[in-house]
């Protein structure tokens, strides 16, 4: 017994044991390294609770409004979701990657468009970093928390609505997951979408605690909105934060309410 405790003597150390600890002490080791190279594998496990809510809401359908370069569509596929995916992103450099990779894809289709509240064209804010572009000015709150975020030029682009692409795409509403990460412009996307707006069967939303751009609806207002055209909220998953901790932005995922 000697340098050793009794309390440790009487501890078996089993293979099942060593195992789990030793499987613990890697995910937090490699959770530091991920932190200090600013890399996020977050999302992955969001992704899976997205395509989990989709099965189980026999959603078959993505209409994925700013898709930048396909990042989300991608990550859903990955995660299990077979159904049809339809991404509309404005900017040209961005579309030409999404079509890209949605050339391996059959059940992919991308559209160069905003979608907004009427159709025609608008001005789209081109962003350093690309995904924070946005027809809305940038606040200044927004480039103080993500340096290298700031505006670099412009871009006039076509604009749709959501009627017309669910009518042009052939999408049931009911089946569909209608996601928005359109920098603050969400509320004019949903404005686009008019009496279908309450047919969805999920949404997701970019929502905001803070203004990040000029005029948009924050969190509360948003969240409102969604809740009395009766979807109630099934996930959230944490957007960036600011350097003192505070979380800026998240994303919603709500399902109808009945």
């Amino acid at each position: 017994m000697s340098g050793v405790s009794a309390e440790r003597a009487d501890t078996p150390v089993t293979d099942q044991t060593f195992g789990n600890r030793t499987r613990e002490t890697l995910k937090l080791s490699l959770r530091r390294v991920l932190r200090r190279a600013d890399l996020d594998l977050t999302r992955g496990a969001y992704a899976n609770r997205v395509a989990a809510t989709l099965r189980a809401c026999d959603i078959d359908a993505l209409l994925d409004v700013g898709a930048n370069v396909g990042q989300y569509a991608v990550m859903t596929r990955q995660a299990g979701f077979a159904g049809r995916m339809v991404s509309c992103e404005p900017l040209s450099g961005a579309f030409a990657e999404l079509s890209r990779r949605a050339a391996r894809d059959a059940g992919w289709t991308v559209v160069r468009s905003a979608v907004g509240r009427h159709v025609g064209e608008t001005t789209i804010n081109m962003a350093a970093n690309s995904f924070s572009s946005s027809v809305l000015p940038m606040a200044q709150t927004h480039v103080v928390s993500a340096p290298g975020s700031g505006y670099v030029g412009a871009e006039t682009v076509p604009m749709t609505t959501i009627q017309d692409l669910v009518v042009e795409h052939g999408l049931e509403p009911a089946r569909t997951l209608l996601k928005i990460d359109t920098q603050g412009y969400e509320g004019e996307v949903l404005a686009g979408a008019g009496d279908l707006v309450t047919e969805f069967g999920a949404l997701q939303l970019e929502l905001s605690f803070v203004e990040l751009y000029v005029g948009q609806p924050l969190f509360d207002e948003l969240y409102q909105r969604v809740r009395d055209w009766g979807y109630r909220l099934q996930s959230i998953e944490p957007g960036f934060s600011d350097a003192n901790g505070r979380l800026m932005q998240c994303d919603g995922l709500f399902v109808r309410s009945s």
